[in-house]
């Protein structure tokens, strides 16, 4: 599905990460896997540290901090936004969602449109998608878009194949109307192939109880419960390679843009193999499509797309500008992209919780 927007920008990004860092082959010392193989590891895959909140920390504690910096040094009025759009796997509740934990937290305006989005890999996407929809309203003209993910709590500590890896972030974007700005996306998604990333249980089919709860070996010495993430590491690998190229060709040609005049290729990085995989098939230099976010934060899900941004570009996106594709790929199984003007920002910044 192709999908074009018009009149309106991205303004600010702030991005907050866990102070709490793990070394990828520290973690790997706690599994029976000889060193010479977690440092071929550690050299192809990319994976060096990551950041993991501690076990008391949700999504809307981050988002509550980020959001109190922005009040408290300017970057954001509180009374000046019309929609709060969360995006998250991980909730703080069944029932309110996040984005109301958050309204009521900070005491937002009761004149405030509250949205939650479960998506994964693609949430950054889908959710400025939902942003861009939300700003063709008269009455919104500012939108603040929370993508967030505390995964790391979902993963088996036992599990060497996404512990080692698993990273914990949230970013806040703003988002408001802008004349002559245009948006050009295209989002899929295929159902049928959902098992091959996913927690069975703790939903309604299959609730959570001492049985899920059990460890169970899956094989290589790594083990799980039901009620932690479950991945097919191959099945992503080859959906992704088959995927997301294609998804990125047609998007090039649907918005009438040339490869050589993209800038900056933001995409969701799993791992850095992964990412120079698809890089080779678009044709795009490896300096235009940056890995280094995975093995500096881990795998955030969406959320390491708006922190390869504010890492890797905040002189150029707090300057005149420039043209950027962005991807997700992942959960669901969904993959989305985007090409849009990114620039003078009124802030973009990284901090710590």
């Amino acid at each position: 599905m192709n999908l074009f927007y018009k009149d309106i920008s991205i303004t600010g990004l702030l991005v907050v990460v866990p102070k709490n860092e793990r070394d990828f082959m520290d973690d790997m010392k706690m599994y029976n896997f000889p060193d010479s193989r977690s440092l071929k590891l550690k050299k192809v895959m990319g994976y060096n540290k990551h950041r993991i909140v501690d076990g008391k920390t949700c999504v809307s504690d981050l988002a509550v901090f980020g959001l109190g910096y922005l009040f408290k040094t300017g970057g954001l009025l509180k009374d000046s936004f019309d929609s709060l759009i969360v995006v998250t796997q991980s909730p703080d509740y069944f029932i309110p969602g996040t984005s109301s934990v958050i309204q009521g937290e900070l005491g937002l305006k009761t004149d405030l449109l509250c949205m939650d989005i479960t998506q994964g890999c693609a949430g950054y996407i889908v959710g400025l998608m939902q942003a861009f929809m939300l700003l063709q309203q008269p009455s919104i003209n500012k939108v603040v878009l929370i993508n967030g993910d505390v995964l790391s709590q979902k993963v088996s500590i036992y599990d060497r194949n996404s512990f080692p890896l698993i990273g914990d972030a949230l970013s806040i974007t703003i988002i408001e109307n802008k004349v002559n700005e245009k948006v050009y996306a295209n989002i899929k998604m295929d159902g049928k192939d959902r098992e091959a990333l996913t927690i069975p249980a703790g939903g309604f089919r299959m609730p959570s109880d001492q049985l899920t709860s059990q460890l169970e070996n899956v094989g290589d010495g790594n083990r799980r419960s039901k009620d932690h993430l479950k991945m097919d590491g191959a099945a992503v690998f080859n959906f992704v390679q088959s995927k997301v190229p294609n998804m990125i060709n047609d998007l090039l040609k649907f918005s009438k843009t040339s490869l050589q005049n993209v800038d900056y290729f933001a995409f969701h990085q799993p791992n850095k193999f992964m990412l120079e995989k698809i890089a080779d098939k678009i044709g795009v230099p490896y300096e235009k499509m940056p890995n280094n976010i995975v093995g500096k934060f881990g795998n955030s899900s969406g959320v390491t797309i708006p922190v390869a941004l504010a890492y890797n570009l905040k002189k150029e996106l707090t300057n005149s500008g420039i043209k950027v594709c962005l991807a997700g790929f992942g959960v669901g199984l969904t993959w989305g992209s985007m090409i849009l003007n990114l620039g003078n920002f009124k802030f973009c910044e990284l901090i710590e919780y």
